[in-house]
């Protein structure tokens, strides 16, 4: 069986290997920060590739411990969670690392989640630990949280959502001071192996499938039309597209997990550990098949909007402050435009009331971006850079 990292140009059709200099290919975290892509793997430390894949390099000086379970970005600081060996941090995109370990009991991390300058690590019985000072020390945040096998975590906004093994989902609205569980719907006893945020909706990926919460919680409903393996390892986002990574490789919806497409012709190791999304490039890293990728311009959907006749344009683009918005028509119903990171979060929403309108993105970060503008029966996209 072939390892390593595969390339695909054609909505995953077929793939290619792109593998020089990864020297282990038990992909367990992928992390992106700008063009830097970062393969936590398991037993070989972190590879760092800085085009597009096409090469990897060994980054692991000061890093003690090479069983990575978890990768995070935070502002210029990369964080890895190890097996038995707790938090190292980066702050030279992994030239060089150092342990951060002050406060943090157990030393198992499953995973990370971002908000703000808040950084939460999952661990493997400890529960939820939170730094808000870049690592420099961690306190237990386990209120509530009666499960303390914590496989996975995500932000959205100020919500902290907490997957348990075999304890189901847990929400936070408080930073990390309390924990309520949120299980109505999923099974009993769910392990949550994934969690993906898009806009409003929230994706579980557990052992019996993915699940969609689109209250915070509050209640979940299984979708898994087309999706033919219940195990959901890992998941992505990249705008409304949706992406489930599982022992039977990558699956694809576009309609808010209403149906999964495969997209698996050519992989040779199917079990997808984990997903990350750049800015023109979809990542999966395998258990034993190193990492594969595709360009994100063959999504479904986006590159037929993309082709039609525009009736919209944005400028100056790039923007700094004051993007207008231009429609070209007669639009007597409802917009909205939606302006999503390119992890897939919804960022910036407005309603347009007028054939030009201006939208003030001073508040985002320097970036890509993808801009939609949609009613009823009518989507269109755009790329955005902010300066």
């Amino acid at each position: 069986t072939a390892s390593g990292a595969f390339l695909s140009t054609n909505y995953g059709t077929s793939w290619s290997e792109v593998n020089n200099g990864m020297v282990n290919s038990n992909v367990s975290a992928l992390a992106i920060s700008g063009t830097n892509i970062f393969a936590g793997t398991y037993n070989g430390g972190v590879h760092l590739s800085a085009n597009n894949g096409t090469s990897w390099a060994s980054i692991n000086n000061g890093l003690s411990v090479p069983w990575i379970l978890s990768l995070a970005v935070s502002g210029t600081n990369l964080f890895a969670g190890t097996d038995g060996g707790g938090i190292f941090l980066s702050p030279n995109n992994g030239t060089s690392w150092v342990e951060v370990n002050n406060g943090l009991t157990f030393t198992s991390v499953n995973s990370f989640a971002v908000s703000g300058t808040n950084i939460f690590a999952g661990t493997m019985g400890g529960g939820v630990f939170l730094s808000a000072n870049n690592g420099t020390s961690w306190t237990e945040v386990n209120t509530g949280l009666t499960n303390t096998t914590v496989r996975s975590l995500a932000a959205s906004g100020t919500n902290i959502f907490a997957g348990t093994y075999g304890g189901g989902m847990f929400l936070s609205t408080n930073n990390g001071a309390s924990w309520t569980a949120v299980n109505a719907g999923l099974p009993a006893n769910t392990y949550v192996l994934s969690i993906a945020v898009s806009g409003t909706n929230i994706y579980a990926g557990t052992f019996g499938g993915v699940f969609l919460s689109t209250n915070n919680g509050t209640s979940w409903i299984a979708v898994n039309n087309g999706l033919t393996n219940p195990h959901i390892w890992s998941m992505a986002v990249y705008g409304t597209k949706i992406f489930a990574g599982t022992e039977a490789g990558v699956f694809i919806s576009a309609n808010n997990g209403t149906s999964w497409t495969a997209a698996n012709n050519g992989l040779s190791n199917a079990k997808i550990s984990s997903l990350a999304v750049s800015e023109e490039n979809i990542f999966a890293g395998t258990s034993g098949g190193g990492v594969w990728k595709r360009s994100i311009s063959d999504i479904t959907g986006i590159k037929e909007y993309l082709a039609k006749p525009s009736l919209l344009s944005v400028y100056p683009n790039p923007a700094t402050d004051i993007l207008t918005v231009n429609l070209y028509g007669n639009f007597n119903v409802d917009l909205t435009l939606n302006i999503y990171s390119v992890t897939g979060v919804l960022v910036k929403t407005e309603m347009l009331i007028q054939n030009q309108q201006q939208i003030n993105v001073s508040e985002l970060r320097k970036g890509s971006y993808l801009l939609e503008v949609k009613s009823k029966d009518w989507t269109e996209y755009k790329k955005l850079i902010i300066q």
